[in-house]
């Protein structure tokens, strides 16, 4: 089922997004966290595609199992890194023959230990060129990502969000956000975009935060911001992980209760391959169902 007819649902929309783990005994983890997460009816899950396409087979099967065995709606992440389109179509097609209907598709992050992404020979350089060409070629629903506060390679936001109008008019069906932790720049980027006529659902991306030096480590890599606000919560606390945690968890509850009370279509919830925080956070959303 395309991502879009769920999106169309009165109700909100939660999904989770996961990443293949390295081993057999991290596979058997995350299948219980999933299993955990399945009590909450999810529209659907999201699995992430590790850099220069390091996790190519792993992204593939696992995406395949969560929606023919345990039977969740899954979208498969896709990056142009270190693929040609022949490639590219190779992963594609290995999806079709999965019955995956959803894809995500990114430019994606330079392999490990390069800094500047570089187009392989043969292959995509931006992300609207890898979306026209499954739009071109396949029949599935596209998500690609946007970024409230901006990409951290573009400063300039309104650069940041023609770039997101050609990805979108390139055939986006709708779109997950990068985390942030104020809810201010996603109205504010709603505003924007909006106004660019950009008029596909917009996702919010939440994160909570239970690890407050894991969380400053994933906000310098992709721009987002703690306010001051935010870190003023975890003042006196910073030492103490059970304290930090439930702060954290309590941020995100407001955070989704406001963004839901103001019509966000859902919440995608980086799971980082763990089920507590998200379920405890699921729990105080009843009222929306």
């Amino acid at each position: 089922m395309k991502i879009t007819e769920k999106l169309r649902s009165a109700s909100p929309v939660y999904s989770f997004e996961f990443f293949p783990p390295k081993d057999s005994a991290g596979f058997a983890s995350l299948f219980e966290t999933i299993g955990r997460l399945k009590s909450s009816s999810p529209g659907f899950v999201s699995v992430t595609y590790g850099a220069g396409g390091s996790t190519r087979a792993k992204t593939v099967d696992l995406v395949g199992n969560i929606k023919n065995t345990i039977g969740i709606e899954s979208m498969a992440h896709l990056t142009c890194v270190g693929h040609d389109q022949n490639e590219i179509s190779s992963v594609l097609e290995s999806l079709k023959e999965r019955n995956i209907d959803n894809v995500l598709a990114l430019r994606g992050d330079p392999p490990q230990g390069e800094t500047h992404f570089v187009k392989t020979e043969g292959g995509f350089e931006y992300a609207d060129q890898l979306v026209k060409f499954i739009k071109n070629n396949f029949s599935f629903c596209i998500g690609a990502a946007c970024y409230p506060e901006g990409h951290v390679e573009c400063s300039d936001i309104e650069k940041d969000i023609d770039n997101l109008k050609r990805k979108v008019d390139s055939g986006v069906d709708f779109l997950v956000t990068q985390l942030f932790f104020d809810n201010r720049y996603y109205f504010e980027f709603l505003d924007k975009i909006r106004k660019r006529n950009i008029n596909v659902p917009v996702v919010p991306g939440i994160m909570p935060i239970l690890n407050l030096k894991q969380i400053q480590r994933f906000t310098k890599m992709c721009g987002a911001q703690l306010s001051d606000s935010v870190m003023s919560k975890f003042e006196g606390i910073q030492d103490d992980q059970v304290k930090v945690r439930q702060v954290g968890i309590d941020h995100a509850i407001a955070q989704c209760q406001d963004l839901l009370k103001n019509d966000a279509p859902g919440i995608h919830f980086y799971t980082l391959n763990r089920s507590k925080a998200t379920l405890a956070i699921l729990e105080e959303l009843k009222e929306f169902a």
